[in-house]
């Protein structure tokens, strides 16, 4: 086996992160231990000199590595853009987001081997095709979705171009920065709005939340009517915390189950609206995102609100309970 010295220049997406998290990235295939074993034996160097894997990364700074062409290649994956993705719905775009609109049925990512044509596959090959995006140029990133949406859940997705943009996205939406509403049809006159706090837990083998209790993760969920009928409501809710189905669960769990939830909704009620008019899905749509929390290059984003239109299944389900379609 024949060793020879690879160096790989540091680029701006690489900058700011310690050694040893772009080493765990750029050898994604192979147990950490691999990398801090390469670090003692000295056969990954910093700058020419010993690297401990603490030290942070800059733009232009080199990494040396003493391996065989067989070891790089076998831990290293191989970042594959799917060209028959679906075309990209965009909302925004500039230089360092994306915020688009995903339509319910289509997966934020991959939830097996098998699954195809995600969200992130049509914003990569997206950004792919506009030449803003090349795995092969790219030592360790790829662009990524900054909050996500169950299948049959439509509406707004933000992504970060940059490392530095997945970052401080990141970031925002752990501070609760980023603000998110949804519009929900559900069944039940809400009359008055309100703050829905509870315990959290996820039953991962029937993939489904439970509200109540006393022991799991606090999550809180704000709720106001927009518009009422007779047994059924149109309600805008807001992530205060954002757990898988929470909102879901969490109506329902108030006695205002949406309209079309085979988990957590009313069977009669579902069946109705799919017989009248063709509903298959939750009627929840994230309609409304508003950017706080960001700062330097990217704080010209903070106060910047986005909006997305409601589906025509959605509309579909108004007409039924309103006799109109809701603009908001």
């Amino acid at each position: 086996m024949v060793i020879y010295m690879k160096e790989i220049v540091i680029s701006k997406n690489d900058g700011g992160q310690r050694a040893d998290k772009f080493l765990i990235k750029y050898f994604s295939k192979a147990p950490k231990g691999f990398v801090y074993k390469m670090l003692r034996k000295k056969r990954i160097k910093l700058n020419g000199s010993r690297a401990e894997g603490g030290e942070m990364l800059a733009e232009g700074d080199r990494i040396q590595m003493y391996l065989s062409d067989e070891t790089i290649g076998g831990f290293r994956e191989e970042k594959r853009i799917n060209r028959s993705a679906s075309p990209l719905s965009v909302i925004y775009e500039d230089e360092n987001i994306i915020v688009a609109d995903k339509p319910a049925g289509t997966l934020s990512h991959a939830e097996s081997p098998d699954d195809r044509d995600t969200l992130i596959d049509r914003v990569l090959s997206f950004l792919n095709e506009k030449g803003e995006y090349d795995p092969g140029r790219e030592n360790s990133f790829v662009p990524a979705l900054c909050n996500r949406l169950d299948r049959n859940t439509s509406g707004i997705v933000i992504a970060g171009k940059t490392a530095e943009a997945l970052r401080q996205l990141n970031e925002a939406v752990k501070n609760k920065d980023i603000k998110k509403y949804y519009l929900a049809l559900v069944c039940g006159k809400m009359e008055n709005g309100g703050r829905l706090e509870d315990f959290y837990e996820k039953d991962g083998s029937l993939n489904k939340a439970k509200i109540g209790g006393k022991t799991g993760k606090r999550i809180a969920t704000v709720y106001s009517p927009v518009k009422t009928a007779e047994g059924y409501s149109l309600a805008e809710a807001e992530l205060i915390t954002g757990k898988s189905h929470q909102i879901r669960a969490h109506l329902a769990s108030a006695g205002f189950p949406i309209i079309g939830d085979v988990k957590y909704g009313i069977k009669a009620d579902n069946d109705r609206f799919r017989k009248a008019t063709g509903v298959k899905r939750q009627m929840l749509h994230a309609y409304r995102l508003r950017l706080g929390g960001l700062s330097g290059e990217l704080a010209y984003l903070n106060g910047k609100e986005f909006r997305s239109d409601v589906p025509e299944d959605f509309k579909r389900a108004e007409k039924e309970i309103f006799g109109e379609i809701i603009r908001l």
